[in-house]
């Protein structure tokens, strides 16, 4: 880029100022490709939507949930919240901020969020990139010099780059609770740190290993590439555009009143934390913020879901919060159960500064939970549900809330329902020509819907052999079912016969005129 505007500039003083101006945009127009979309994408959608009106139902109950986990795991404060969309719907608290005050614990209470910075974090990384000041690909050492001197545990190990950092697979060793006392040291130490020499546990882009100094690297990164102090950009960037004016990074700029006081529980009574100040680590954990003003980060976050045309609004591009949401190295727990306590497999990976999972029932959640001395907390939020929950708790190490009742009172009790998705124009026309053909008997499958591999794949008359004998079983085809989509261009529909239905699944290829390439029938006995 420094080559480019060099470049730029010599031609200035050589031309008149107009052409100057009119390369400008020429280069920049090369720079930038022309995007082409389809207007007749229809992005899913909830079906006879009553998310909100439903959560509220369960207020009381949540309450009750929380404040008798409180009392179980003698935590002095939470605040908690619920999320649908861009609308806080359920918000209280139960406790105390201070013990000594007895002062009440409300929703616009501070609490230090912990390592749920670190989504913070990797939002300013990914802006930086979609504006083309740094890459993903490019080597940590670009930025932090003191890193040319790493010493790497194998001869062939990857150099390690920026997105090693993001997924935790840069090869430090997990710095769980090390990390976390190292929150309010300089700049210099972190460098002086990186260049006395880290120790590596495994070999970079191998495996998943928990790293709070990576991240304390990544905060240093965006303030070397934006020019301005970790915070700062994170304050201007991030936090104002979404409206968080009451979320902080010192102790001490926290209004008393609002401030919740760490404690830890030790021989059987309260004890204080000394509460961190603000450093070199605060990338990696310290936002201190409320219920509702995280509710706000939270909205954002479900803002990226699903994929649709309209325009951007937020100071990161939907695409970029759902690159965020992508797991990397994922791994299998074979032995995890869902809400209900059933065994449920489980499938998660850390993206970028949050964790993501998925478990055999289908449910995805993107999660991130936090802990300093003195504080715990947590969020999760359900993207194909547009539902977000939040809790944040005043004792050290501390789960805030007991996520699985929660969830059980969510899905189980609410019986929500994940957005659906529309059937696209083209496979709607589709599924009619397909019946068409169905309903010609003899002369079926003779309209060109079909692409060329189609009767390549299996004869025409084998095909039809097969259609009849399916119809034969189903008897008088009485009505068609409505196609189920898979994707824009695949999907399901059943033809309800007398004796049974004919199920017929079709997928179709990636021409400008998408053709039938795919078709299996199955008679189903009813």
């Amino acid at each position: 880029m420094k080559i480019g505007h060099t470049f730029i500039s010599t031609l200035c003083l050589s031309i008149l100022l107009f052409s100057c101006s009119t390369s400008e945009k020429e280069i920049k127009s090369e720079l930038t490709p022309v995007q082409i979309f389809s207007s007749d994408y229809k992005a899913p959608v909830f079906k006879n939507d009553q998310r909100a009106e439903k959560i509220k139902t369960i207020s009381s109950d949540l309450q009750e949930l929380i404040a008798s986990y409180s009392k179980a795991n003698n935590i002095p404060g939470i605040a908690y919240g619920i999320v649908v969309d861009g609308e806080l719907v359920i918000s209280s608290a139960v406790g105390v901020l201070d013990i000594n005050k007895q002062s009440p614990v409300t929703t616009s209470s501070e609490f230090r969020i912990a390592s749920m910075t670190k989504s913070f974090t990797a939002m300013a990384i990914l802006k930086l990139r979609d504006e083309g000041k740094l890459s993903l690909n490019d080597p940590v050492s670009k930025y932090i010099p003191e890193m040319e001197n790493h010493r790497y545990l194998t001869k062939d190990s990857p150099i390690i780059n920026i997105e090693n950092l993001l997924t935790m697979t840069a090869g430090f060793p997990e710095d769980n609770p090390w990390g976390d006392r190292q929150l309010d040291e300089t700049n210099q130490m972190l460098l002086d740190l990186i260049s006395e020499g880290l120790t590596s546990s495994n070999v970079p882009s191998y495996t998943f290993e928990y790293s709070n100094t990576g991240y304390a690297m990544l905060g240093y990164i965006v303030s070397q590439v934006s020019g301005k102090s970790y915070q700062k950009y994170i304050k201007e960037e991030i936090l104002n555009p979404l409206g968080m004016t009451h979320t902080y990074w010192e102790v001490d700029e926290v209004p008393s009143e609002q401030l919740a006081i760490g404690y830890r529980w030790e021989d059987e009574e309260w004890k204080l934390e000394p509460m961190l100040h603000d450093g070199s680590f605060g990338s990696m954990g310290g936002l201190i913020t409320s219920i509702e003003d995280f509710s706000k980060y939270v909205s954002f976050h479900l803002s990226a879901w699903p994929p649709r045309n309209d325009e951007e609004a937020g100071p990161l591009k939907r695409s970029s919060l759902r690159e965020m949401h992508s797991p990397q190295f994922p791994r299998l727990n074979t032995n995890a159960t869902n809400y209900l306590g059933t065994p449920c497999p489980v499938v998660a990976g850390y993206g970028y500064g949050l964790g993501i999972s998925q478990n055999c029932d289908g449910l995805k959640w993107v999660a991130h939970g936090g802990a300093l001395p003195g504080f715990g907390s947590n969020y999760v939020f359900y993207p194909e549900y547009g539902i977000g929950i939040m809790a944040f708790c005043n004792l050290t190490y501390t789960t805030p809330w007991q996520l699985k009742e929660i969830e059980k009172l969510i899905f189980d009790k609410l019986e929500l329902k994940p957005r659906e998705l529309p059937v696209s124009s083209i496979l709607e026309k589709r599924k009619d020509q397909i019946v068409e053909t169905f309903q010609k008997g003899e002369n079926a499958l003779m309209a060109e819907i079909f692409a060329e591999n189609f009767f390549l794949d299996e004869s025409r008359e084998h095909r039809i052999q097969g259609i009849s004998k399916a119809l034969s079983q189903a008897g008088q085809i009485t009505s068609v079912t409505e196609l189920v989509p898979q994707n824009q261009l695949r999907g399901t529909f059943r033809l309800k016969g007398e004796n049974g239905d004919v199920a017929i699944f079709f997928t179709l290829t990636p021409e400008k005129d998408p053709k039938v390439q795919q078709l299996d029938f199955v008679f189903v006995e009813e």
